[in-house]
């Protein structure tokens, strides 16, 4: 056998010292050496922490597996979908999940006698497998998000398929002696309370596993015998799969199948930190939901803590009854406590009350349980039992009586045929017109302290999932209009009778909610000719769409940067629509260029008929005061996306033809720099004079700014000045100035002070003085003192003591029909 002698290109002397020197480097320096992802480890492996976050990927790259990140200096050894979705690494398994190591010192050790450990910078065991004094020989991360342990034949002895955390993957068996537990909350790995596992009657179930309870919630316990559920227990095997197809099975006959069915789609099995099981599947770097079991999520067991309760409104969120107040308003799992003492001496049969919350439950912890009976008698029964915290009665039917000794897994839904009659001391005072206290949002780029439900969670940590959906419709729609394109212009050369019902067709198909190029705006805006408005946002201008439509086009100033997050909070915007708000039709986001497309409202500002030459009649200022409040109500409780607008004042309030009220720049406070959670982030949000205390406090932002700012709007619209003006018009300490920005509190105190010793004999004359001299008398004093009532309730300090929109509507909803009402309620 002859060989070719193979020449090399001469290198100088020079190269040679630096191929040399370079070699050497690396040689000496592992952690360059070993920076890049490997495709399996070998016994013997050392891996600092220091070397970089991924160690092995699959084959096909699906799949890496490294040391995982979760803010500060924690870490943890985990796999996840290579690559980032939805802004994030989704995490699929963990090995410490509750003992994250050091960000500096810790390492991965293959150990010799062939286990796998994790330690942490002291030395310390934070992870290993159970395959010491094994013949483990290698490490390797399949293409399926399995991490095996082979020995030299290619035998499994260890894989992370049967050591699951919340995740299980296509061809993942779940078994008896595995279990799915969901984490503590979003952003947190920590394991929490909801599981999914095989139970001993060899039925799949979903429980809440507390602190205080453990309960099934799923399938329905409602019907205890599995066949009413559709399962069966006559098996002798628990084990469980989701193949590739997106097709779930269960040898207790439980099966599903993804919505998308199909292969070649990733897909991933999760129970959420909410305690929904849910499938998700992978679609332009976006998780949607394919199936979930739970579609009502107040039907989830624990979700709301002890004495909580879970409201539909529509969204489920989570309550606390009258007589209770949020134990940690950022961490539901807490639940409520109440505001009485609970010793036994304050429920004596004499000195007990019931408040009734209609279609109100607490599931489970029947003390006293009669399946017909009357009323009186289950009252009687919980007054005279002192462990009874309050009863449940449904009148129909049979006239079923529980008696309750805890509160837990309450929810409120109109299908809940009884009612609920909660248990008080006599001397604790309760308003006819309190509801259950519910928690809030927060703006912009902050966490979200209590949103419960499935595929509305928002937030930095928790981002929404179903915008793929809206990726794929905007697909759609775009097909449609090329071909839509193309036919109208064959048809328009071939001059046929169809080509008007075609253009309009077309003209339907592009009205709706879309992006505009800058181009279009351009032309729209006669080149931004026309100057309508300017706030610290941008610049409006007024234009005309090719279709006709007059519009408002918002330029934005130089604050995006990215169209994806442009895009996620536009198109959220976007979905919004209430008759209060003023609607959005598009955007544009070109380059630097972003730009909004709102509908065109008559009647220019608020502000410029308080504070201008304009007048505003009392049955319109009382009608902008409601439609406002209905519009932020609509926005902090029912909309799917929960926004709180952070600048509500009279210039963002438009007026049309018929002076009906709507809020414009809602959300907008999303748009401006997510990321800047600063000291600068109050300085974007609002308007001095507006903004509620917390601000300056530094507090965790909620739906209450929205309230202050909506009562100092108020107040101005009663008074017809501007009391929240903040213009400095001399030196510092300038006495004028320090009166200016007292003008406010001066103005609340006098109210309070008036509504606390007047009398029904006066029948509130003193309103007159306070009110804007240009109404000339014509107003409703009911009205107006109701407007005063809400106004002053809005802007107190604390803000646990102001009233959520939902209430503010409720009181004017009662003063809104002059002729009829009597007495406008107390706000609560």
């Amino acid at each position: 056998m002859h060989f070719r002698s193979v020449s090399f290109f001469p290198l100088s002397m020079m190269s040679r010292f630096l191929l040399l020197h370079t070699v050497l480097f690396i040689l000496t320096n592992p952690s360059l050496a070993s920076s890049s992802p490997r495709s399996f480890l070998t016994i013997g492996s050392s891996i600092p922490i220091e070397d970089g976050a991924e160690v092995l990927v699959s084959r096909e790259k699906t799949f890496t597996c490294g040391f995982y990140g979760a803010g500060g200096n924690a870490y943890y050894f985990a796999i996840w979908f290579s690559g980032s979705v939805d802004g994030d690494r989704t995490v699929v398994w963990m090995g410490n999940r509750d003992r994250p190591v050091n960000g500096k010192g810790s390492k991965l050790i293959f150990q010799g006698n062939g286990g796998m450990a994790l330690r942490d910078l002291d030395g310390t065991m934070a992870w290993e497998t159970n395959t010491t004094a094994s013949s483990a020989q290698k490490a390797w991360l399949k293409e399926s998000g399995n991490l095996v342990l082979t020995n030299s034949s290619g035998q499994i002895l260890w894989q992370s398929f049967d050591n699951p955390t919340d995740t299980l993957l296509p061809t993942q068996p779940l078994t008896k002696s595995t279990k799915l537990i969901s984490s503590i909350g979003r952003g947190s790995y920590r394991a929490g309370y909801f599981m999914f596992y095989f139970d001993n009657d060899n039925v799949l179930k979903l429980m809440y596993d507390g602190p205080d309870i453990s309960s099934i919630y799923w399938p329905n316990p409602d019907f205890p015998d599995p066949f009413a559920n559709g399962r069966t227990n006559y098996n002798s095997s628990r084990i469980a799969i989701l193949d590739a197809s997106g097709s779930f099975l269960s040898s207790d006959r439980f099966q599903f199948t993804a919505s998308d069915r199909g292969q070649s789609i990733k897909r991933r099995l999760t129970i959420d930190h909410d305690g929904n099981l849910r499938l998700y599947s992978l679609y332009n770097r976006k998780w949607a939901i394919s199936w979930e079991a739970m579609t009502g999520m107040c039907k989830v067991h624990g979700v709301c803590g002890r004495n909580g309760v879970c409201v539909y409104t529509p969204e489920p969120k989570c309550s606390c009854p009258p007589g209770y107040e949020p134990a940690e308003p950022s961490n539901w799992n807490k639940g409520c406590k109440p505001k009485f003492n609970t010793a036994c001496s304050n429920f004596i049969a004499d000195k007990v009350k019931f408040v009734e919350l209609r279609h109100t439950d607490y599931y489970g912890y029947d003390l006293i349980y009669n399946a017909s009976t009357s009323f009186e008698w289950c009252q009687n029964a919980c007054r005279a039992d002192c462990g009874c915290l309050g009863f449940s009665y449904r009148p129909n039917g049979d006239r079923h009586c529980y008696c309750k000794s805890a509160l837990f897994n309450g929810y409120r839904t109109p299908d809940f045929p009884g009612t609920l009659y909660l248990k008080l001391p006599a001397s604790f005072h309760v308003s006819s017109a309190q509801k259950l206290n519910g928690s809030y949002p927060t703006c912009g780029s902050r966490e979200i302290t209590v949103l419960i439900g499935s595929s509305t969670m928002y937030g930095r940590n928790g981002r929404r999932i179903r915008w793929a959906y809206l990726y794929w419709f905007g697909s759609v729609i775009g097909a449609v209009e090329i071909l839509l394109f193309l036919i109208g212009w064959w048809v328009f050369f071939r001059k046929d009778e169809r080509s008007k019902p075609l253009e309009e067709g077309y003209q339907a198909l592009t009205s709706q909610f879309r992006k505009f190029s800058y181009r279009e705006l351009k032309v729209a805006t006669r080149n931004f000719k026309e100057e309508i408005g300017r706030g610290g946002s941008g610049i409006v201008y007024k234009g005309y769409l090719g279709d006709g439509r007059k519009v408002a086009v918002k330029r934005l100033g130089d604050t995006y940067h990215g169209e994806d997050f442009f895009w996620a909070e536009v198109s959220t915007i976007g979905k919004i629509n209430h008759m209060n708000l003023a609607r959005m039709w598009g955007f544009c986001a070109e380059g630097r260029n972003r730009l909004l497309v709102y509908e065109f409202v008559e009647n220019q500002s608020l502000d410029k008929h308080l504070f201008g030459g304009n007048h505003l009649r009392w049955n319109d200022v009382f009608r902008i005061a409601l439609g406002v409040a209905k519009g932020l109500a609509y926005l902090h409780h029912e909309c799917l996306e929960w926004v709180i607008h952070c600048d509500v004042k009279p210039e963002n309030i438009l007026l049309d033809s018929e002076f009906e009220p709507k809020i414009a720049d809602f959300g907008l406070a999303k748009l401006l720099q997510r990321e800047n959670v600063s000291s600068e982030f109050s300085m974007i949000r609002g308007t001095k004079g507006y903004m509620a205390p917390e601000w300056a406090l530094n507090l965790p932002i909620t739906a209450k700014v929205d309230v202050f700012s909506y009562g100092v709007m108020v107040l101005e619209m009663v008074r017809g000045l501007r009391l929240s003006s903040w213009k400095i018009k001399g030196g510092e300490g300038d006495e004028e100035d320090v009166q200016e920005e007292a003008e406010l509190t001066k103005f609340v105190k006098v109210i309070k002070r008036k509504i606390l010793h007047d009398s029904e004999e006066e029948e509130d004359t003193w309103i007159d003085e306070f009110l804007d001299p240009r109404l000339k008398g014509q107003y409703s004093r009911r009205q107006a003192r109701a407007l005063m009532e809400v106004g002053i309730s809005c802007v107190e300090d604390d803000r646990s003591r102001r009233p959520t929109m939902d209430n503010v509507v409720h009181v004017l909803l009662e003063c809104e029909d002059e002729a009829k009402v009597t007495h406008c309620p107390v706000v609560e």
